[in-house]
């Protein structure tokens, strides 16, 4: 069964958090031996990971770190291992046992470059220390390892943070620019805002709007994005008796925040929901008592993703060829070919101004198609 996810997300070129969730890396904390240390036993995440990254060529995911605290702007867990707060020798000493091995173990395997920790979402200014304060915990003892965060880029977090990844109508070009200029790299997201007139994800939008996003992604030099789930078919805020119905309901409840269980509010229509259930599995007991084993089921705005990314695969193609052709180029092939790197307005002129037909996209994918078989043959 997870197989049939995992390939669905490896089609449509998307990199799941974590695409080994039955096989974690188990860790053994031991605060009060002498020596205070991490027992780390990487045997079954490393055959797993090493699988899934062969059969399916994801190019990240996300490291989960035990004892590290966490949370959202709503609320924050504290760090502790055991009986032990973040400012005891014993949980120093065992968080920077358990980094070290950690940093190690994914060097070793060419997989430093791969992870990333996303342990704090969408904080706010009153969670700046707190978040700070954890970023540079984990670059103490294990400076390779990336971290990233949900937030635009701000001077109070600088410092200790790989990758930033505000919410789209947050991006700020300029603000990028210097932290891409540090060696950091930017993504973004979307998912219950931006609103219109942005590219969003709800059903009830124009399929081309995630499309358009893509397009939008290579304009401002960013080189991610991130969904927040694809299979949120229910809230067990909303729905705390009976699971919500994804075929018959299409909206994406709140769920936590504070949110009373039994109370209805919206995040919007498809909101973390992109694939679905077999539809005879889509509430518990439709399908009998015999399990359903079949793959998930495509949206539209699924299919719409994966064009979008295609897109982008193709302009990259395109500009890691005339690098590599440069020295066989005239002038005017460099400045023709050049030119199709860069955005048409006809796709997107701005954040807010793009086309709800797929026309032009065709047209220019077309162009860029026909320029990489060209360079491909030089």
């Amino acid at each position: 069964m997870l197989d049939m996810y995992l390939q669905s997300f490896a089609e449509h070129r998307i990199s799941p958090y974590n695409p080994v969730p039955l096989d974690p890396i188990v860790v053994r904390f031991l605060p009060d031996a002498d020596p205070p240390r991490a027992e780390v036993d990487f045997s079954r995440f490393e055959a797993a990971m090493s699988q899934a990254l062969e059969k399916y060529r994801f190019t990240n995911f996300m490291l989960t770190l035990q004892g590290m605290g966490g949370g959202t702007f709503h609320e924050r867990h504290e760090p502790m291992i055991g009986k032990y707060g973040e400012d005891t020798p014993q949980y120093q000493a065992v968080f920077a046992s358990y980094m070290k091995q950690l940093e190690e173990r994914l060097n070793a395997r060419g997989w430093l470059k791969m992870a990333y920790v996303y342990w704090f979402d969408e904080p706010e200014p009153k969670d700046y220390e707190f978040v700070r304060k954890g970023m540079e915990r984990i670059k103490r003892y294990a400076p390779g390892i990336q971290t990233m965060l949900t937030e635009e880029p701000n001077d109070a977090l600088a410092g200790p943070i790989d990758i930033w990844c505000p919410v789209s109508f947050n991006y700020d070009h300029q603000k990028a620019d210097q932290r891409r200029a540090k060696g950091e790299r930017i993504w973004w997201y979307i998912c219950c805002g931006p609103k219109a007139p942005y590219c969003t994800l709800f059903i009830d939008h124009p399929a081309t709007e995630l499309r358009v996003w893509l397009w939008q992604t290579w304009q401002r030099n960013i080189s991610g994005i991130l969904i927040w789930s694809a299979n949120y078919w229910t809230s067990d805020t909303a729905f705390p008796d009976t699971p919500q119905d994804p075929y018959e309901d299409p909206m994406g409840y709140v769920s936590g925040y504070g949110t009373p269980k039994g109370v209805k509010q919206y995040w919007g229509n498809g909101d973390g929901r992109f694939i679905y259930p077999p539809e005879e599995a889509a509430t518990p007991g439709r399908c009998g008592p015999q399990p359903v084993i079949a793959p998930p089921v495509s949206s539209i705005r699924w299919e719409m993703l994966r064009e979008g990314i295609e897109d982008y695969e193709f302009l990259w193609l395109l500009r890691d060829l005339l690098r590599q052709k440069r020295d066989r180029l005239s002038a005017e092939q460099l400045q023709r070919y050049g030119a199709l790197l860069t955005v048409p307005e006809s796709i997107t002129r701005d954040m807010t101004t793009f086309t709800k037909h797929p026309g032009p996209i065709y047209l220019r994918r077309a162009e860029i198609a026909r320029a990489i078989e060209q360079l491909q043959q030089m």
